[in-house]
């Protein structure tokens, strides 16, 4: 216990990554169960705190993420408590905007320096999968205003068919057998093909770059610093 105390002190970022991809991994066990969505909202809540914890470590103010995340959570409690499906696009999309900024504030930490650390090449992994769920939350708003945004005949996906689509269209990898069919879907689909390009070639090359570059003596010095 003190040592995973320790770690996520130390690597916030890596904790952080750990409990996204055991979502990914126990979303397709639970979300066709009768008892699935509240564990999904449950478990959403779980991501969100943590995803907190972790842009407090970055250049970017913590009341945002905090008064984001907030509304979130109270939108997810009721729709657990009271079954209420049309707080589905709203909590959605908050929760996609609070992923993105927390991307973003992953992204201005990493490009703080001209070091590479190691919390840093875990965050690169987390900025990449809070990227897919921001996507992936605007997957599950829009087919919850427009039902045929995946699916000609109205079948309605699940929030692990949307993340896999997601995971495919960032890391442009192909969309597998869910498509956008509806325009606004394509058009989503198409942002999220370009940030991800932007995001390997920008962000994870420079720290690439960073990794393998010569030790400056300067580099030494303001280690010791």
């Amino acid at each position: 216990m003190r040592l995973l105390f320790r770690l996520t002190k130390r690597h916030p970022s890596a904790i952080l990554l750990l409990v996204q991809v055991l979502g990914v991994l126990l979303y397709p066990f639970i979300e066709n169960t009768q008892s699935g969505h509240a564990g999904l909202n449950a478990f959403g809540i779980i991501v969100l705190s943590m995803t907190v914890r972790t842009v407090r470590r970055t250049p970017g103010p913590t009341w945002i993420s905090v008064s984001l995340a907030v509304p979130v959570i109270v939108l997810l409690v009721l729709q657990t408590t009271f079954d209420l499906p049309q707080l589905l696009p709203w909590s959605s999309g908050l929760e996609a905007v609070f992923y993105f900024y927390a991307a973003g504030s992953l992204i201005a930490y990493m490009m703080d320096d001209y070091k590479t650390t190691t919390d840093e090449l875990y965050a690169a992994a987390a900025t990449f999968t809070l990227l897919v769920w921001g996507f992936t939350y605007l997957f599950v708003m829009t087919q919850a205003l427009q039902p045929t945004a995946f699916s000609e005949n109205g079948t309605l996906r699940t929030w692990s068919e949307l993340n896999h689509l997601s995971f495919a269209l960032l890391s442009s990898t192909g969309m597998g057998n869910v498509v956008a069919a509806s325009a606004h879907a394509r058009s989503i689909a198409s942002i999220e093909m370009m940030i991800g390009l932007m995001y390997l070639a920008a962000v994870v090359a420079r720290l690439i770059g960073f990794t393998t570059r010569p030790i400056k003596q300067s580099d030494k010095k303001a280690d010791k610093t």
